[in-house]
C-alpha cells in the first residue's frame, strides 16, 4: 500500500470482503478440532457442556495482521513462523500446567505450517488454512494458545521438511538485504503464546450448540519482533482475537490531501484502535494506503473503532494526524482529508528518549524488561489515541529491550530510542456514513511517551511495578529533536 509504481501494494487493500486485494494481512487461519473439556470451570468462565438435546458446536480460528514493517519501507521482506497446534480453555486464568485445554489443531504437532507472515493473503484476507472445521463443546472460550515449533535440529528436520528459513530455523526473519535470521521463542515453543480475556473481543469466544463460528487472531508483527542489542532477533508476541464473519467484515475508506483533493503524494499510514482499561486508545491493526489513498482492514471482529491517520510527503513535509471516531465494523469511510501541517515544508518532530531498568529484589541491581513505547496525544477531552510514527519509521509504535550498556547509570539497564511524529494540530470528527466532518482540535499537539513492561522471554507476562510508565507532556515542533524523559522502571524481575 505504499505509494509509488516502485513499492508493493499493501494486502489490506489488495483484498476487500468483495475482490480487492490486502496490504500485509497476516490472516492466518487455523482451523479449529475440539475434544471434550472436562471439569474445567472458574470466575466469569461458561462451562462447556453436551447432551442428546445439547450438541456439537464448531469454530475455526483465523489470524490476520496487516503488517506496516514489510521492504521497501521496513526492515523485513519475509517473517516465517511455524505454527505447530492452537488451544482453547474456558477460563481465561488457566495456567500452563491446568487440565481442560482443547486440542483446536491435534494433527498439526505432527506436521506443523511454516507461514510467512508477510506474505500474500487469500481473496478472503486470510493467509493459510490450518487444519479444518472441527467440533467442541458449546461455551465461552476466554484464552487461547497459539504454539510455535522450536528451533532446535531436531524439532526441525523431523517435522519441517520443506523449511522456507535457509538458516535451518523453524522460525525466522528475512531482512532488506536477504540476510536470514532465527526467530528466537521462549514459551512459544512449549506452552504458547497466550491470549487472555482482555485481548479477546467481548472477553472471549461464546458458541453455543450447534453454531459454527470463525475466530480471528490477529498477529501483530511489527511489534512483536525484538531487535536486541547482540543483533539477534527475538518474539515477543502481540496477538488480540475476536469473532469474525467471512463477509461485511471490513472497514474501509480513502485518504485524500486536503489540498489537492486528490491521492496523496507521499505516504500514509492508517491506524484502527479501540480503547484499553485505562481509557486510551491502542493500536489494534496498521495499514499503508494504496498509490490511489485507499485502505482495508479484513477480517475485523464486530465493534466500534477509532481510526488514526498520519502521513508524510515525498518530500517529507509530516501531515497532521487525523481522528475519525466511532467507525463500526462493515462500515466505508468514503473520503477522508490528511492536513499539512501550518507549513507545508514542515518536517516530522523527532521525539528522543532512554528507557531504564532496575531489580525489584535488589533495586541497586540492573535487570533488563521488554518495553513497548508509545506517543499518546490528547484529542478532546476524554479521549487518548495512540499517533503512530510516520510511515517511514520502523513501525507505529517501538518494541524495544533495556540491556547492559556504558552508557547506562550505575545499577540500571537502559534502551534509548527515537520516534518521528507529527508536530501539526490533529483534526478529528465523528464517523458519518455521509461523510466525516472533521475539524482542527481545541487541544494544542502535545505528546506523552508512553512505556509499558514486559518480562523478556514470557511471551507477553506484564513487568516492574508499576508496569506502565507516561512522561508529563511535550510539545512537538516541526523539524527539531526534542529530549523527553525517561521511562524508569523500578520494582522488575
Amino acid at each position: 500500500m505504499k505509494p509509488g509504481s516502485s513499492r508493493k501494494p499493501s494486502r489490506l487493500t489488495k483484498v476487500s470482503i468483495s475482490t480487492q486485494q490486502v496490504f500485509l494481512i497476516l490472516s492466518l487461519v487455523l482451523g479449529a478440532a475440539a475434544a471434550m473439556i472436562s471439569g474445567c470451570s472458574g470466575s466469569g468462565t461458561t462451562t462447556p457442556s453436551t447432551s442428546a438435546t445439547n450438541p456439537m458446536a464448531q469454530v475455526s480460528i483465523k489470524l490476520s495482521d496487516p503488517a506496516t514493517c514489510m521492504a521497501p519501507n521496513g526492515p523485513y521482506a519475509h517473517v516465517y513462523v511455524s505454527v505447530s497446534d492452537v488451544k482453547a480453555h474456558v477460563s481465561g486464568a488457566a495456567g500452563d500446567n491446568d487440565s481442560g485445554f482443547v486440542d483446536l489443531t491435534p494433527g498439526l504437532p505432527a506436521h506443523p505450517q511454516q507461514i510467512d507472515l508477510l506474505g500474500q493473503a487469500t481473496n478472503q484476507c486470510f493467509l493459510a488454512t490450518l487444519g479444518s472445521t472441527q467440533q467442541l463443546q458449546p461455551g465461552k472460550y476466554q484464552q487461547i494458545r497459539v504454539i510455535l515449533t522450536d528451533n532446535s535440529p531436531g524439532a526441525v528436520n523431523k517435522t519441517l521438511p520443506n523449511n522456507l528459513c535457509s538458516n535451518g530455523a523453524a522460525n525466522c526473519v528475512v531482512l532488506n538485504d536477504s540476510t536470514v535470521h532465527t526467530l528466537e521463542l521462549s514459551s512459544e515453543a512449549t506452552t504458547g503464546i497466550k491470549i487472555p480475556p482482555g485481548q479477546i473481543a467481548n472477553g472471549g469466544l461464546n458458541i453455543a450448540a450447534g453454531e459454527t463460528k470463525d475466530l480471528d487472531i490477529d498477529f501483530n508483527t511489527c511489534v512483536s519482533i525484538i531487535r536486541q542489542g547482540n543483533g539477534k532477533f527475538r518474539l515477543k508476541p502481540v496477538l488480540h482475537a475476536g469473532e469474525v464473519a467471512t463477509t461485511s467484515t471490513s472497514i474501509n475508506g480513502v485518504v485524500v490531501d486536503s489540498t489537492t483533493g486528490k491521492a496523496f503524494n507521499g505516504s500514509v499510514l492508517v491506524a484502527l484502535e479501540q480503547v484499553d482499561g485505562n481509557g486510551v486508545d491502542r493500536i489494534f491493526m496498521s495499514t499503508l494506503t494504496d498509490a490511489g489513498g485507499g485502505f482495508v482492514f479484513c477480517p475485523l471482529p464486530s465493534g466500534t473503532y477509532d481510526v488514526v491517520i498520519v502521513g508524510e510527503s515525498l518530500g517529507g513535509a509530516a501531515y497532521a494526524p487525523t481522528v475519525v471516531t466511532g467507525v463500526s465494523t462493515g462500515s466505508t469511510l468514503s473520503t477522508v482529508q490528511l492536513h499539512p501541517q501550518p507549513s507545508v515544508a514542515s518536517g516530522a518532530a523527532k521525539l528522543q528518549g532512554t528507557v531504564t531498568s532496575q531489580n525489584g529484589a535488589n533495586p541497586s541491581s540492573a535487570t533488563s524488561i521488554d518495553v513497548q513505547v508509545s506517543a499518546l496525544e490528547s484529542v478532546k477531552p476524554g479521549l487518548m489515541v495512540t499517533v503512530p510514527q510516520l510511515p517511514n519509521s520502523p513501525g507505529p509504535t517501538l518494541a524495544l529491550t533495556t540491556e547492559s550498556s556504558s552508557s547506562c547509570a550505575t545499577g540500571k539497564d537502559c534502551v534509548s530510542y527515537a520516534m518521528q511524529l507529527p508536530a501539526g494540530t490533529p483534526y478529528i470528527g465523528a464517523f458519518a456514513a455521509s461523510g466525516t466532518t472533521l475539524t482542527q482540535s481545541l487541544l494544542p499537539a502535545a505528546y506523552i511517551m508512553d512505556g509499558i513492561a514486559f518480562v523478556p522471554s514470557s511471551g507477553g507476562t506484564t513487568d516492574c511495578s508499576p508496569g506502565e510508565l507516561q512522561t508529563t507532556p511535550v510539545t512537538p515542533i516541526a523539524g527539531s529533536t526534542l529530549l523527553v524523559p525517561s521511562l524508569s522502571f523500578t520494582g522488575c524481575q
